[in-house]
């Protein structure tokens, strides 16, 4: 009797290690994938980050990532796959869309030690997003700066967009229309559905195209915006580039020039989302500009990166967005100004991908809902 259960026993454990190593063997297979032009596999840098807003490199080896609901900034040692929470971090209204935002370093952070945070603050009954500079210490953020806060507050907690990019000094800003107030993007007394242009430090350019406009906030350079969760800079013409999600339908990338209308929600490529048209329900009018790119239907686009490396065969100068609502990583080919081709990688990986940046070693790095953050690697 006492063979037999022993006997039994070693069975069972048998048994659940064999069911372990199919296990470990079929999440490493799941994370090899065939792109059009080569395969990859997804190289796993952390977990523990739940909502990735934004991941942005600081060094060589060390990166930042926003944890949207959970009002947190880690940083991630990517040789080492470790990753450990900024103290000091300030705090955010996480509710709908809100939370902490994105997350920028100054383009001289080696020696300046800027970062930039956005993040929405308030409560259930008015919020609003802000952007906070503060220097890295060791494993705080110290010296920490409010340089921008997006008028109006609104008793919503969706559609704040928000991206940032940093050019000559100047910090770009997404921020959406606030959902509810849809027809503010066209109103140019207030900072919603609008891309935003200050100082590094805060000030207002005396150059912004309104600047001279009575009743004008003067920081718009761009307006007509719905909720934009992609702004990036083009790396060899230095061109603003931005998409933003439409509603049912008409998720757009645009080519962001100053005082230029984006037409939101005047016109619109997509339907609201009881499938009635969107205002007049017209895609075209004069004045308006037409999106570089539109998507029909939604993929729901979020973060946004020029690829300018040479890891990846084919890929330099291609555009790349997170997916959330078709989950996968989309491709551009960009030729004489325009896109001649699309592929939407990762669509077996079935997860929202929410940010993407291009690391100092040359590898796209992604975060996904859930908590990963993976590099994809060629084969």
């Amino acid at each position: 009797m006492y063979f037999k259960l022993n006997l039994y026993y070693c069975f069972l454990l048998v048994l659940v290690f064999a069911i372990f190593l199919t296990a470990c063997q079929s999440e490493e297979k799941s994370l090899v994938f065939q792109g059009e032009e080569f395969p990859f596999e997804l190289e796993h840098i952390v977990d523990g980050v739940q909502i990735p807003f934004a991941i942005a490199f600081i060094s060589e080896q060390k990166m930042l990532a926003t944890n949207r609901f959970s009002n947190e900034i880690f940083l991630i040692d990517v040789k080492a796959r470790t990753k450990t929470l900024l103290k000091g971090i300030p705090k955010s209204y996480a509710a709908g869309d809100g939370g902490a935002l994105d997350i920028l370093p100054h383009p001289d952070f080696q020696q300046n030690q800027w970062l930039y945070f956005s993040h929405s603050i308030g409560d259930s009954i008015r919020s609003t997003m802000v952007i906070d500079r503060a220097k890295l210490h060791a494993d705080s953020l110290i010296q920490i700066e409010r340089i921008f806060t997006v008028f109006p507050f609104y008793k919503g907690s969706s559609h704040y967009g928000n991206r940032m990019a940093i050019q000559d000094n100047y910090l770009f800003v997404s921020m959406g229309d606030r959902y509810d107030l849809m027809d503010s993007a066209q109103t140019l007394s207030n900072h919603l559905g609008k891309i935003l242009r200050i100082h590094d430090d805060g000030r207002i350019p005396m150059d912004n195209p309104f600047m001279d406009s009575l009743d004008t906030a003067p920081e718009i350079w761009s307006y007509g915006h719905r909720n934009p969760q992609g702004l990036t800079i083009h790396p060899e013409t230095g061109e603003i580039w931005s998409h933003e999600h439409g509603p049912k339908g008409g998720d757009e990338i645009n080519r962001i020039h100053p005082k230029h209308n984006y037409g939101w929600p005047i016109i619109c490529h997509g339907i609201d989302y009881d499938d009635t048209p969107i205002g007049a329900g017209i895609t075209h009018k004069e004045g308006m500009q037409q999106p570089f790119y539109y998507y029909v239907p939604s993929i729901a686009p979020s973060g946004m990166q020029f690829y300018w490396g040479n890891r990846y065969k084919n890929w330099k100068g291609n555009l790349f967005l997170g997916a959330m609502a078709k989950t996968h990583l989309n491709r551009l080919v960009i030729e004489n100004n325009q896109v001649v081709h699309e592929e939407r990688l990762l669509q077996d990986f079935g997860k929202r991908i929410r940010s993407i940046t291009q690391g100092p070693d040359g590898f796209l790095y992604i975060g996904v809902d859930g908590g990963g953050i993976y590099r994809l690697k060629p084969i």
